[in-house]
């Protein structure tokens, strides 16, 4: 009898359509989850906390498949999934439609200074004038990271009549070259981070490229913290010498009370909500976690396959 061993809190939507001839256990703790693991075959161990996570991988010997909610599995021990040879599913394109709509209200609110308009409200200030006057048609994009995220941002833009180039390695038609855009940085109006966290990725945005930005040039990094140098572009904003940055990712997380980054004006910080803005995401892992244990069972390929190797 194949064993599982399940996080509680997707039970609900899972147990009821799960075959009877399963050996399913549910597990509510990290405690409970060590447990559980033992002699399990496949495993869904997502937890909020993530170092709770990669011990209860580690302590999972037998396990075959894993699978994620989460699309970004950087805090996961890459050497023991490598090791192991686990085949590993995770939630790429899981909240991809919610992050991608976050991408366009962060860009809108920067652009109309939105921000501004809820602290009148909040005063109860009539105001006689837009605190923010840019119009995202007509205006330049940039989007590096062209995943399941990424391709959800293209459309969204180009329908406010923006022109987008993306950063890819297979080319065509408004694209840059992974040796282009550096050089092409001053053009861009939004630069917009949607690549995965990999060693390659770390720190791709830095003093450089801060440099290179136009002065009122807008990052918005919805991808991972690490591909930012985080003193570097406090130092941009805190300067002036771009001209915001929408921040649903930074490093630490959550970012710590004192942190400058915080008093800083331009700097929009979203506190990684972009993906729990919506309310289908378990529903969404639940049906795709199902279809993937049918094609388990039957021999078949699963998807989507997370590359430790690649780290995403």
């Amino acid at each position: 009898m194949t064993t599982l061993a399940i996080s509680g809190m997707i039970r609900p939507l899972l147990e009821p359509r799960l075959p009877e001839d399963l050996d399913v256990r549910w597990f509510m703790s990290a405690d409970e989850a060590q447990d559980a693991v033992k002699g399990a075959e496949i495993g869904w161990f997502d937890m909020n906390d993530q170092a709770a996570m990669a011990k209860t991988l580690r302590a999972a010997t037998e396990l075959k498949w894993l699978n994620s909610i989460y699309a970004g599995l950087d805090f996961m021990p890459m050497d023991v999934l490598i090791e192991r040879d686990i085949t590993v599913t995770n939630g790429a394109g899981i909240n991809a439609i919610t992050i991608a709509e976050y991408v366009v209200m962060g860009m809108l609110n920067i652009a109309k200074g939105y921000r501004e308009v809820v602290r009148a409200q909040d005063r109860r200030e009539w105001l006689t004038d837009s605190p923010g006057k840019r119009e995202l048609a007509g205006s330049k994009a940039l989007l590096l990271g062209y995943g399941a995220i990424g391709k959800l941002i293209e459309p969204r833009l180009a329908a406010f009549d923006m022109d987008v180039s993306v950063v890819r390695r297979s080319g065509g038609e408004n694209t840059l070259g992974p040796d282009e855009w550096r050089g092409k940085l001053g053009e861009f109006d939004w630069v917009i981070l949607a690549v995965p966290a990999t060693p390659e990725t770390e720190n791709l945005i830095g003093a450089d490229e801060l440099a290179s930005m136009k002065s009122d040039a807008v990052l918005v990094n919805i991808a991972r913290g690490s591909v930012v140098d985080q003193p570097a572009l406090v130092s941009a904003l805190d300067e002036k010498r771009i001209g915001g940055a929408f921040l649903d990712v930074t490093t630490p997380e959550p970012l710590p009370e004192d942190h400058p980054l915080w008093a800083l004006d331009n700097a929009h910080i979203t506190m990684h909500l972009s993906g729990r803005a919506q309310d289908k995401m378990f529903a969404r892992s639940a049906e795709r976690f199902l279809e993937n244990l049918r094609r388990y069972r039957a021999g078949e390929p699963l998807h989507p396959i997370f590359d430790p190797q690649l780290g995403y």
